[in-house]
């Protein structure tokens, strides 16, 4: 059985789903203007989405003071901080080198609450940069997007695993579905992964047609579910009032 994760005050746990509200600005005042929209609606987290904010990856002063304003305006909610890369469905491409040397940036810059990096990602780097976001007290999604297919139930779990294996604290899988039996899949997977693993996870088939599993958390086992205060930055994502009534009444 999956364990629990706890950041600030709000904890990752199995058989509970909380909400993830991102951020997908390309101006400091555009990000600051929609975090107080989204801290209205009272997520439990944000996710600062750096793929498309225009001082990525060059003006580090720029990011380091947003970064700031935001942790202030958002208080008690957690700040998880993503850049999601071009080849995972990102808005921006950025090197590999730049791509480490940014989340490295980040941690020893102590901005982020939690952070996202991509599992596929070179293994001897990625358990460099695990442990040091662990050193410094923060806690690491690792992610696997894939914006084509569904891969079988084997494989997603087999992800999830892998994720476990290189100590991230919490396992993310999105998957796009072609056919209704591939949100099944998807469900079932996160079922056997909810079961078998320690760490918790997240997963979402997108898209229309993957929309229930959004809202299916409580039941599947996914910790996290996004949805949005304005724009979307991923396909089948719910508004957020919408999508608590939707889990209040599966729950």
């Amino acid at each position: 059985m999956s364990g629990k994760v706890t950041v600030k005050q709000t904890t990752f746990k199995t058989g509970t789903t909380k909400i993830a509200v991102p951020i997908t600005d390309v101006t400091s005042d555009q990000v600051m203007a929609s975090a107080r929209a989204i801290k209205a609606t009272k997520p439990d987290v944000v996710e600062w989405r750096l793929d498309f904010f225009d001082a990525v990856p060059n003006d580090r002063l720029a990011i380091k003071k947003t970064a700031l304003k935001l942790k202030k305006v958002l208080g008690k909610i957690v700040l998880l901080i993503t850049f999601r890369t071009f080849h995972e469905g990102g808005n921006k491409k950025i090197s590999d080198d730049q791509y480490f040397s940014l989340y490295n940036w980040l941690i020893e810059n102590q901005l982020p609450d939690m952070l996202d990096l991509e599992s596929a990602r070179d293994p001897d780097q990625m358990t460099q940069l695990i442990q040091l976001a662990h050193d410094h007290h923060m806690i690491v999604i690792l992610s696997s997007h894939d914006f084509k297919a569904t891969p079988p139930e084997a494989e997603i779990v087999s992800r999830l695993t892998r994720m476990e294996t290189l100590h991230g604290d919490i396992g993310k899988i999105a998957v796009m579905p072609q056919k209704p039996e591939d949100v099944t899949t998807l469900l079932k997977a996160t079922r056997t992964a909810a079961q078998q693993l320690k760490i918790p996870v997240i997963t979402m088939s997108m898209g229309e047609l993957g929309k229930i599993t959004r809202m299916s958390g409580p039941q599947s086992g996914s910790v996290l579910s996004f949805a949005t205060v304005g724009r979307a930055s991923a396909p089948g994502q719910i508004p957020i009032e919408a999508l608590r009534q939707e889990m209040n009444q599966t729950e």
